[in-house]
C-alpha cells in the first residue's frame, strides 16, 4: 500500500495558531493593563495637583495699599505628602515676575486665561510632575495674570506602576496558559469529527463500500460526499469484476469439458505419435484453462463471502476428514497415500464452505505436486488459543523461491513447468485464513517436499 503524502497537521497547525494568538493576547493585555494603570494614576496625580495649586492661588487677595498677598495654606502642600512619600514643590509668578518658591522649577505658562495646564519634567535629578493654574486678577494700576504651579516628584508612582507592571505581568502569563490550555482543548475537538471519520472507514472490511451516514459539520459535508461518491463507483466496479469472473469462469467450464471429451476421443483415435503429442498438448491446455476456470470461480466465492461470513461452531477434525476424503480418489488414481495424525478437542467458529475449500486446494496442491506412491500427512494440532491443520507432502518442495511468497496470486515455483496449474489454490487458502482471523505459513522440509500449515482461533 502507497504511504500517503503527509504534509503537517490540522491540529498542530490550529494548536499552533490559537496558541500564538493566545500569546498575542496576554501582549496586549499586559500592555493594556500598564497603560490603563498608568493614565488613572497620573489623572489622580494631576488632581491632586490641581486641586493643591488651586487653593494657594484662591488664598491670593490684594491688600487696602493695593499689594498682592498671598497666604499658602497649609493643606495645599500636605495634601501631596498625604498620599505618597514624595517632594513637593512650587512657584508663584504675576505675569513674567517670579514671586516665591523655586525659581528655577520648570513649569509651563496656560496659554488660556483661569485655566490648568500639565507637564512632565526634570528637576534636581528627579522626574516631576507639575500644574500650572492662572487666573486674572486687577491690580489698582492694571489686571494681571497670576500663575501657580505645583510640582510632585514621580518615585512613589513610578514604584506603584511597577507593582502593577508585576501584577500585569503574572496575569498576561496566567493569561497565555490558560488560553493556550484551551487552545489545546479546542484542537483535539475541532479535529474529532474527523478522527471519527476515519476510524467508522478503518473499522470496515475491503468490500464494506457503503456511503457514510453518520453525522458530520457542515465543513466535512464536501469531504464526505467526494467519499461517498468514490465508494459508490468503486463497489460498481467490483461488482461488475465479481460478476464478469464468476460469469466468464462459469461458462468457460461446460465448453472445456466438452472439448477435454472430444479431445479423449482423439488422442485414443491418433496412431502417429506426431498427432498424439498435439493432441496431449492441447488436452494439457484445456486442463489449465479449465482449473483455472473453476479457482478463478472459487477466488470469487471467496471474495463474495469473506467479508459477510456466515458463522457457526465446527469441529475442525471432521472438516478435515471430509476435505481428505473428498480428494481421496484423485490421490488414489497416483497412489498416493493420505493418512491424518492427531486432533482436537475444541471447535472453531467460521464458513464451513469456506473453510473446506481452503482445505481442499491445500490437499489438491499437496497431491498435484507429490510423486506418485508417496505420503500425504494431515496433522492437527492445538496451541494456546489456535488450532492448526499442516498438509506435508513428499513431493518437489518450492524450489528456489521462497515459500512465504507462493501465497501471492498467480504465482508458482519455478519447478512446476511440468503441471497442470494457476496459482489460485493457495491464495484462495490464505484469504479464507485471513478472513477467520488466522494465518497460513509455508516451508520446505529438510528430508524432501513442503509443509503448510492454517492456522484457526479457537471459538472462545
Amino acid at each position: 500500500m502507497t504511504a500517503p503524502n503527509v504534509q503537517g497537521s490540522i491540529r498542530r497547525r490550529l494548536t499552533i495558531l490559537l496558541t500564538l494568538g493566545a500569546a498575542g493576547l496576554a501582549v496586549v493585555v499586559f500592555f493594556l493593563i500598564q497603560s490603563v494603570a498608568r493614565e488613572i494614576a497620573q489623572s489622580s496625580q494631576d488632581n491632586i495637583l490641581s486641586a493643591s495649586a488651586i487653593s494657594i492661588i484662591d488664598s491670593a487677595r490684594i491688600d487696602t495699599d493695593g499689594e498682592l498677598s498671598i497666604d499658602l495654606p497649609y493643606s495645599s502642600l500636605s495634601m501631596l505628602d498625604s498620599v505618597t512619600d514624595e517632594r513637593a514643590f512650587y512657584a508663584i509668578d504675576l505675569d513674567e515676575d517670579f514671586l516665591t518658591g523655586y525659581e528655577m522649577m520648570p513649569r509651563p505658562r496656560p496659554s488660556v486665561e483661569n485655566s490648568t495646564t500639565y507637564t512632565s519634567a526634570t528637576f534636581l535629578g528627579s522626574e516631576i510632575r507639575v500644574a500650572s493654574v492662572n487666573r486674572t486678577i486687577s491690580m489698582d494700576d492694571r489686571i494681571a495674570i497670576l500663575t501657580v504651579s505645583v510640582a510632585q516628584t514621580l518615585n512613589g508612582l513610578e514604584q506603584t506602576l511597577a507593582q502593577i507592571r508585576s501584577g500585569a505581568l503574572t496575569l498576561g502569563i496566567g493569561f497565555f496558559l490558560v488560553t493556550a490550555g484551551l487552545a489545546l482543548v479546542i484542537a483535539r475537538t475541532a479535529i474529532l469529527p474527523l478522527r471519527r471519520l476515519t476510524e467508522s472507514v478503518s473499522r470496515r472490511g475491503p468490500k464494506d463500500l457503503r456511503p457514510v451516514a453518520a453525522p458530520v459539520p457542515l465543513e466535512m459535508e464536501p469531504l464526505v460526499s467526494s467519499l461517498n461518491s468514490l465508494m459508490q463507483r468503486l463497489d460498481t466496479s467490483l461488482s461488475r469484476s465479481e460478476d464478469f469472473i464468476a460469469e466468464a469462469a462459469h461458462r468457460l467450464r461446460t465448453p472445456l469439458a466438452i472439448v477435454r471429451t472430444r479431445a479423449d476421443v482423439v488422442l485414443r483415435r491418433s496412431e502417429t505419435p506426431q498427432n498424439r503429442e498435439a493432441v496431449q498438448d492441447i488436452i494439457r491446455a484445456i486442463d489449465e484453462s479449465s482449473r483455472a476456470a473453476g479457482q478463478l470461480l472459487d477466488h470469487a466465492m471467496v471474495t463474495f463471502r469473506a467479508d459477510d461470513l456466515t458463522r457457526e461452531s465446527l469441529d475442525l477434525k471432521t472438516l478435515a476428514i471430509d476435505a481428505i476424503e473428498r480428494i481421496r480418489p484423485i490421490a488414489e488414481m497416483r497412489d498416493i497415500d493420505l493418512r491424518m495424525d492427531g486432533g482436537i478437542d475444541r471447535n472453531i467458529s467460521g464458513d464451513q464452505i469456506l473453510i473446506l475449500n481452503a482445505l481442499h486446494n491445500v490437499l489438491d496442491n499437496a497431491v498435484k505436486y507429490s510423486s506418485p506412491e508417496s505420503l500425504i500427512t494431515v496433522s492437527l494440532s492445538q496451541d494456546g488459543t489456535s488450532a492448526s491443520v499442516s498438509v506435508s507432502d513428499q513431493g518437489q518442495g518450492f524450489g528456489k523461491d521462497v515459500p512465504t511468497l507462493m501465497a501471492k496470486r498467480f504465482k508458482r515455483g519455478d519447478n512446476t513447468q511440468n503441471i497442470v496449474g494457476s496459482g489460485l489454490g493457495l491464495t484462495i487458502a490464505r484469504d479464507v485464513v485471513t478472513a477467520h482471523g488466522g494465518t497460513l505459513t509455508i516451508e520446505n522440509i529438510k528430508e524432501g517436499g513442503a509443509c503448510v500449515s492454517l492456522f484457526w482461533p479457537l471459538q472462545p
